[in-house]
């Protein structure tokens, strides 16, 4: 159940020393709803807000406004918050690190827009029929009277242009573009925040984009497709994390697939994986292995090598959806 504004907003007024934590490895949506969330604080109850991250800012995400304020675990492993607010993270261990921070506040908020985010908050906020965290803080904000100006429309639209694929996807809805119409009022620059996330890549990313799909396998008479990043891949692409973003959205626009998943190998020897589908619930998958995500886009991380981690994803694969080779 979600917790009251009133019960969210008097836990954020009586507090003196907020954290907000998006999970690990941010995404557009997680990096511009932090940001957005932590002006909206600061603007309404002049109280100073730290946003914590796992490692660093995407590059692509560096024009937002207080990106430079992120602090890594280093920064502040000696404070203590008696609120701590999570953005865009659908289970409680995906605040790894920050989990320590988490368990020591006396207070507790999630915001989330993933259907399988249970609600680990003392008070939670998660609309899963909406289109990202980007989206349920503007109707948040909007309930609670809240004021938007150029630098928190810019965050919002980026969180919400990012997880919705640049408006393609289908939780596009008639109420993301009647927030987006809303948030253009305030004189942001869509077409250059659009260049900013989509058009401005270092090549390291399209040569780890090249190698993912040379390498990709295509099973299930086309249904399926899948490709595997290796760290050592990696680093002979002198890639970094952030570069693998979108790789698995490519692999999904092969005509004839269903379902298209991304093994990434870890630094721990761990595989995180990501799916993508069009016809077919990837939460399914993803759950099987403690993740989660929405219907068409969901992840996991499975302790594993990805040889293992590959076989025991297309077990699931053919009891779950039954495909025939």
């Amino acid at each position: 159940m979600n917790s009251s504004i009133n019960k969210i907003i008097n836990a954020i007024n009586n507090a003196k020393n907020i954290l907000i934590i998006p999970h690990i490895n941010p995404d557009g949506d997680c990096i511009g709803s932090a940001i957005a969330m932590k002006l909206f604080i600061e603007k309404e109850y002049n109280k100073y807000v730290t946003l914590f991250i796992q490692s660093k800012v995407p590059e692509v995400y560096k024009f937002l406004p207080k990106a430079e304020d992120f602090k890594i675990e280093n920064d502040i492993c000696n404070q203590i918050f008696d609120l701590v607010i999570a953005v865009d993270c659908a289970a409680y261990d995906r605040l790894t690190n920050a989990i320590t921070f988490f368990d020591k506040a006396e207070e507790t908020i999630v915001f989330d827009h993933h259907k399988t985010n249970k609600g680990y908050g003392k008070y939670n906020y998660i609309l899963p029929e909406l289109s990202s965290t980007g989206e349920v803080l503007y109707y948040f904000a909007k309930n609670s009277k809240w004021q938007i100006d150029k630098e928190i429309a810019e965050a919002l639209y980026t969180a919400i242009l990012t997880d919705t694929g640049g408006f393609k996807f289908e939780n596009t809805k008639t109420k993301t573009f009647k927030a987006v119409a809303e948030l253009l009022r305030y004189d942001i620059n869509p077409s250059e925040i659009y260049k900013q996330c989509y058009e401005s890549k270092p090549l390291e990313m399209l040569k780890l984009r090249a190698l993912a799909i040379n390498k990709s396998k295509i099973l299930y008479n086309g249904k399926v497709i899948y490709t595997i990043i290796t760290l050592d891949d990696m680093r002979n692409a002198k890639a970094l994390n952030e570069h693998t973003d979108g790789i698995v959205e490519l692999l999904r626009q092969v005509d004839t697939v269903d379902l298209a998943f991304l093994i990434k190998e870890t630094e721990d020897g761990y595989s995180k994986v990501s799916f993508r589908s069009e016809n077919v619930d990837v939460t399914q998958i993803a759950s099987k292995f403690n993740g989660g995500g929405h219907t068409k886009a969901a992840g996991c991380t499975i302790k594993k090598n990805y040889t293992i981690a590959l076989n025991k994803i297309l077990e699931e694969i053919e009891y779950v959806y039954e495909f025939s080779k």
